[in-house]
């Protein structure tokens, strides 16, 4: 990854709480234990960057580190109503 990282949190930082996420998320898909919710910046948010930092539709990769469990990687492309069919 060329760029530093962009933000770092800890979900007890986030507004509203944790249990109330779990609550709303699985209001539309079922949790299993192990199950990540990858809910974005809880600080360092690209819009308040000077200037700000947007995703490009193609080469932006985001990874999501949980330490003692990995890294996820994903690759950003833009949107292709195509590839649904």
């Amino acid at each position: 990854m060329a760029r530093a990282p962009q933000a770092t949190g800890m979900a007890r930082s986030r507004n509203g709480g944790v249990a109330s996420l779990i609550a709303y998320v699985s209001r539309f898909t079922t949790l299993y234990p192990g199950d990540l919710i990858a809910t974005g910046t809880s600080q360092g948010v690209g819009l308040g960057q000077k200037p700000p930092l947007f995703l490009k539709p193609r080469g932006s990769e985001l990874r999501l580190a949980v330490e003692g469990l990995g890294i996820q990687h994903q690759k950003v492309y833009a949107w292709n109503a195509d590839l649904l069919e």
